[in-house]
């Protein structure tokens, strides 16, 4: 297995996510479309990764490291790029919580529609920039 193919195998994950992300919506389970969307966008930000041989890091978070490795992604933009490490580190941060909460925190009460609607367009563009990445690029 090459790392292009191991990259189009997330896509493919990262895309069903993407659909399965709306039927939560639908449902009104607001914390599993934010942590759906945590799921979908490491998954396709490690494919990024992947695709440009880069073995990506063993945490949540690698929206950083995608901004480190800019020059290997002469197809995305500086502005793509920020926002893509910025929709990261929003969904990283918010891993735990929508799915387990704390004993003040609960997840079914605290994450509305405008959070889950946040998750579910920042996870859409991060799938739609990272597809254009793993079916062009070389």
């Amino acid at each position: 297995m090459t790392n292009r193919s191991l990259a189009a195998s997330y896509l493919v994950k990262a895309q069903k996510r993407r659909r399965v992300l709306q039927v939560l919506l639908e449902e009104e389970a607001y914390s599993d479309v934010v942590r759906e969307a945590q799921e979908l966008v490491e998954l396709a930000l490690k494919g990024m990764l992947r695709q440009a041989g880069i073995e990506p890091p063993k945490w949540h978070d690698v929206g950083g490291t995608v901004r480190d490795y800019s020059a290997r992604f002469p197809t995305v933009t500086v502005a793509e790029l920020d926002r893509l490490s910025s929709v990261s580190a929003w969904l990283r941060k918010e891993r735990e919580f929508s799915f387990y909460g704390d004993i003040d925190f609960i997840p079914t009460e605290q994450y509305g529609r405008a959070a889950a609607s946040r998750a579910l367009d920042d996870a859409t563009f991060v799938l739609n920039v990272v597809t254009r990445v793993v079916k062009s690029e070389p």
